[in-house]
């Protein structure tokens, strides 16, 4: 199969509008969490990584989330000379929420429901930037981005496109925030991923691109390796037990390029501090032979933006390849789960030529991503 190279990339986030801004806040471990009093999201004080309440407001034509997909997929494709209104360039959205929060601030019409819907959203992107092939919508909860990343790789590989421009956002509202809170799974302060004293989850915005090719041009440039996806078949909301789902995903990984665990070099992890999910993700990595590598949690940076969450962190993970440093895991102090996993606590400086991202998700979904030099 063809490889796939990374032609450009964008961050969005409360902490830059770039990749370089994005990259330089972390690098000086600045996070946007931030402690929140607004009633329309929550009757309660939280902590969440959330954009200026003007930034990206919406208009009579795009909502908030449309207009941070635009802005991602823009600065994206201006760094580079992938073609948007190319025939053999696909356009994927990934998302959970999209624009539910319509569902507040609209009055119930025939036409809402539609409006609401994920390829009405993927549509006028799709005609913003004159794309002229169906995009594709991927939704999978917190895999999402990671799927969406995958889906992109085997349709470059198997010839069906060229080019994939694949894009990820989620903004939070009171119907976010209250579906976490039912689940009382929102920590009442910054999130601290594998720590011994970890609450709960953050929650966070933002909206992130990688442009994804098969052009030869940017053979100089991070290739997408390989990734899978697998099922825990366990719960609605709770994850495996044993992390023997999310080790397949990451061995399978491995395996279809003909790697072995200790050619890892860094674990981008999903880490979201939460008890459970936490755990798991530790005895997967355990049993994948990847307790000694170094892992991060970028969660205490951004929160956790959901169907951006993948994308944003696996650019981030892509420049950590690129300067080769391994960032330090926000929130993190004491070790609290069964399995050992390597947690950089402090930013530092080592050779990098193979990083593997990770995912999990409500329905038991889990996905692994590897990204190369």
């Amino acid at each position: 199969m063809r490889p796939v190279y990374i032609a450009a990339d964008n961050i969005i986030s409360p902490l830059g509008n770039t990749t370089l801004e994005n990259t330089e806040q972390l690098k000086k471990g600045v996070s946007g969490i931030k402690l929140h009093n607004n009633a329309e999201v929550s009757v309660t004080p939280f902590y969440a990584s959330l954009f200026e309440a003007d930034a990206y407001a919406a208009n009579s034509v795009y909502t908030k989330f449309e207009k941070l997909l635009i802005a991602s997929v823009k600065d994206a494709i201006d760094r580079c000379d992938i073609d948007p209104t190319d025939e053999r360039t696909i356009l994927i959205i990934s998302s959970t929420k999209g624009n539910i929060s319509l569902l507040e601030t609209e009055p119930n019409r025939p036409d809402l429901n539609t409006r609401i819907a994920l390829h009405t959203s993927a549509k006028l992107i799709a005609d913003n930037f004159g794309f002229k092939t169906e995009p594709l919508v991927v939704s999978n909860a917190c895999i999402s981005g990671i799927m969406a990343i995958l889906t992109g790789l085997r349709l470059i590989q198997n010839g069906t496109y060229d080019n994939a421009v694949v894009v990820g956002a989620d903004v939070i509202t009171k119907f976010v925030m209250s579906g976490f809170q039912s689940f009382q799974a929102v920590s009442s302060e910054p999130c601290k991923p594998f720590d011994a004293e970890r609450t709960g989850i953050t929650l966070g915005e933002g909206a992130a691109t990688m442009v994804l090719t098969a052009n030869e041009k940017y053979s100089n440039q991070i290739k997408v390796l390989s990734g899978a996806i697998s099922n825990d078949a366990n719960h609605i909301s709770a994850p495996s037990r044993t992390g023997q789902e999310l080790c397949q995903a990451i061995l399978t990984s491995i395996d279809d390029v003909g790697l072995i665990p200790q050619d890892i070099d860094l674990i981008s992890a999903h880490g979201t501090a939460t008890l459970y999910n936490d755990e798991m993700e530790a005895k997967a990595l355990a049993l994948a032979g990847l307790s000694n590598v170094p892992a991060n949690s970028l969660k205490g940076f951004y929160g956790h933006t959901l169907g951006a969450a993948g994308l944003i962190e696996s650019v981030i993970t892509i420049q950590s390849l690129k300067e080769n440093i391994i960032l330090p895991t926000p929130g993190f102090s004491n070790l609290g789960v069964s399995s050992a996993v390597n947690i950089t606590t402090n930013m530092v400086s080592s050779p990098l030529k193979v990083a593997l991202k990770t995912a999990s998700g409500f329905g038991g979904c889990n996905g692994a991503v590897l990204l190369s030099k």
